[in-house]
């Protein structure tokens, strides 16, 4: 049994998809990019929309009843490698002691031309 996941706590899908999908007890995010809840770009430095990002990320796991705490796997896209400390850093706030697998890729372009966009994989409690 598959349920979507909408939440107004993070911005709206852009287009022909939800913003999650719950299947049995896992919850699959669709990639969150530096957008405000209202639909407003962060266009401050990577780490301002890096930020951003994971506020959207909580706000989808939330209602997905999982949290940062409960995801095994995040997928990090960026625009440009050389800022990889920078999100690291970041990253790290959010996943301090709880050090879920990763993978990192430097790709072209993402929508609306952010810096960043990330989706994760978490168990539902």
């Amino acid at each position: 049994m598959m349920k979507t996941v909408s939440t107004k706590e993070a911005p709206a899908a852009i287009g022909p998809y939800s913003q999650g999908i719950i299947v049995n007890n896992l919850f699959y995010s669709s990639g969150q990019i530096p957008l405000t809840a209202e639909g407003t770009l962060v266009t401050g430095d990577i780490k301002d929309q890096t930020h951003q990002v994971f506020k959207n990320l909580q706000a989808v796991l939330k209602e997905a009843g999982a949290s940062l705490e409960t995801v095994v796997k995040a997928t990090v896209f960026i625009k440009d490698m050389d800022e990889f400390s920078a999100v690291n850093e970041v990253y790290a706030e959010y996943f301090s002691s709880h050090r879920p697998a990763r993978s990192c890729v430097e790709v072209s372009r993402l929508p609306k031309d952010v810096s960043i966009e990330i989706e994760v994989t978490a168990l539902v409690k």
